[in-house]
């Protein structure tokens, strides 16, 4: 998805030469766009028998998605179970999630 929205619209020939060695096949990373495609993320223009892709969400829609996606199936969608997490793994400190709290109370 970088890419996308980075660059704009694309072919997958043209993503594939953003790959360092060894670049994944071009099947292959063709399927990753597609699967993209199917579930929304990105869109695609024709071009007789080839297809130019874009991206259909913002990096920010896309990031909210991913993060509620990744608490609801691991954290049964316990937000205050993923902070604990965060916390018991050292990941954030008690000073960080004091400014955080402080934060939220401001209303930022």
């Amino acid at each position: 998805m970088g890419w996308f929205w980075e660059k704009g619209p694309l072919f997958v020939r043209e993503l594939l030469s953003f790959y360092d060695e060894p670049k994944p096949h071009f099947n292959t990373l063709s399927t990753v766009v597609r699967g993209l495609e199917e579930k929304g993320f990105v869109g695609h223009k024709a071009y007789g028998n080839t297809y130019q892709y874009y991206a259909t969400v913002s990096r920010d829609d896309y990031r909210r998605g991913t993060l509620r996606g990744v608490i609801s199936k691991y954290f049964d969608n316990s937000y205050l179970g993923v902070v604990s997490t965060l916390v018991q793994e050292e990941k954030i400190s008690v000073e960080e999630l004091k400014a955080l709290i402080k934060q939220v109370e401001e209303g930022r």
